[in-house]
């Protein structure tokens, strides 16, 4: 039996284990891995691999860069940082109509700039947002489907942990990808918002106006948010400019997370445990899956299936915006079947080495599939927020929710189309650094 063939049957039992057993998502890398390398080789040469590479993973001093950052995410929401930026938010644009959903993606924006996770997003802007859109009698579809849709910007603007981990496996500058998400994430907000005003106009009675606030309410609005505007600033400042690198850069906003939710006296005793707790929990998923993509990127690695592959797509008689296409498809598709982070960790090491023959720019392509993967988050049959917005928004069925979610999905073919026309809104300000 080939190398290659051997490679292939392995993806394909680990989709079998995936969808068919339900193993979780890093054992079922880490076994396919162990066992494709060791039959290649031997049992003795896998073992010594798993181990070699599981004390790389949990040594590595550029992954306290993960939990780091979650704890700053946490810290936030328990500290109910949330509520005052969806206020400034909505003190700007809630008498617009549709503007109490256009505050909740503005919110959704700023609360992704400090958390980094879509799911926390998505449970933070439901408890906080949804009440107040069905106060004023919007229309349960749009309510729901703006929260689920703006929650997704959470893996796209920094600090994202899905960039992070696309930094770890590709060797790339985690500040670099960070400075490529704030063009992409700006622009992904922007087509949100735009479709709210739209589905307003066409249907007035879905999103009502607010009441409108007088210029000093919106300024003395800002006084709730700014802290955490200061803090992104010092985060994205200190990147820039070198004082410190990432996992420093996660060290120093989690520290003050901390001093700042103190000095407000917002951060009770308990919420600190339960910020830690997630924490803990958050971060040993993360780097668990890590680890067993690992594993399985040294099996596929000696199957020389991606360098395979990257030959043989660069020699295809077709365009290569075509073949980006079709594996931007991939992962659109894909990212609707499982978690978008695991998916990006097993397909990482095929499809890198693709874009690198084909001469992409790595920070491009990291964040471009990083928008496109973005769409499992909303998309069935997994669509993590959707499933969350739902569960928090009882009132409001599942089918609705995905009713909502879909008048959404044409901002993110425009954006990702956009991002792929001028690739400069992603890389000019990482090519500052």
């Amino acid at each position: 039996m080939s190398l290659t063939l051997i490679g292939i049957l392995g993806i394909g039992i680990l989709l079998l284990l995936l969808f068919v057993f339900g193993m979780p998502v890093s054992f079922a890398m880490a076994l396919v891995g162990f066992c494709g390398f060791s039959y290649i080789l031997n049992f003795n040469a896998g073992a010594n691999m798993v181990s070699s590479e599981l004390w790389s993973v949990f040594s590595k001093y550029g992954l306290t860069v993960i939990p780091m950052f979650v704890f700053m995410g946490q810290i936030a929401f328990y500290s109910g940082v949330n509520e005052k930026l969806y206020q400034a938010a909505y003190k700007w644009v809630g008498h617009i109509r549709g503007g109490i959903a256009m505050a909740t993606i503005l919110a959704c924006s700023a609360f992704a700039a400090i958390c980094g996770s879509n799911t926390a997003t998505a449970a933070t802007m439901t408890t906080v947002a949804f009440p107040q859109m069905s106060k004023f009698k919007y229309k349960p579809l749009l309510s729901t489907g703006a929260i689920a849709c703006g929650s997704t910007l959470g893996v796209v603007i920094p600090p994202s942990v899905v960039l992070i981990i696309i930094g770890l496996s590709t060797e790339q500058s985690i500040a670099r990808l960070f400075y490529g998400g704030i063009g992409a994430g700006i622009l992904l907000s922007l087509l949100l918002m735009a479709t709210v005003y739209v589905l307003c106009r066409l249907n007035p009675s879905w999103g009502p106006a607010g009441p409108k606030s007088s210029f000093d309410e919106k300024i003395r609005s800002l006084s709730g948010a700014v802290e955490m505007m200061i803090l992104f600033f010092l985060i994205m400042t200190g990147l820039y400019v070198g004082y410190f690198t990432p996992s420093e850069a996660g060290g120093a906003g989690a520290f003050f997370a901390v001093v700042i939710s103190l000095v407000r006296r917002s951060l009770s005793w308990e919420n600190f445990l339960k910020a830690v707790q997630d924490t803990l929990r958050i971060s040993c998923m993360v780097i668990l899956l890590i680890a067993g993509a690992m594993i399985l990127g040294k099996f596929l690695t000696l199957t020389r299936i991606p360098f395979n592959m990257a030959s043989w797509v660069a020699s295809l008689p077709v365009p290569g915006t075509m073949v980006l296409g079709v594996i931007f498809l991939m992962y659109a598709v894909g990212g609707a079947i499982m978690d978008a982070l695991a998916l990006l960790l097993i397909t990482i090491p095929i499809f890198f080495p693709v874009a690198s023959e084909l001469g992409c720019d790595p920070v491009w392509f990291a964040v471009l599939i990083t928008v496109v993967t973005t769409l499992g988050a909303v998309t069935p049959p997994v669509g993590a927020t959707t499933y969350v917005v739902a569960g928090m928004a009882r009132e409001t069925g599942l089918k609705e929710v995905f009713k909502g979610v879909s008048f959404f999905l044409p901002a993110y073919v425009v954006c990702i189309v956009l991002l792929m026309v001028f690739p400069w809104i992603i890389t000019f300000l990482p090519g500052l650094l």
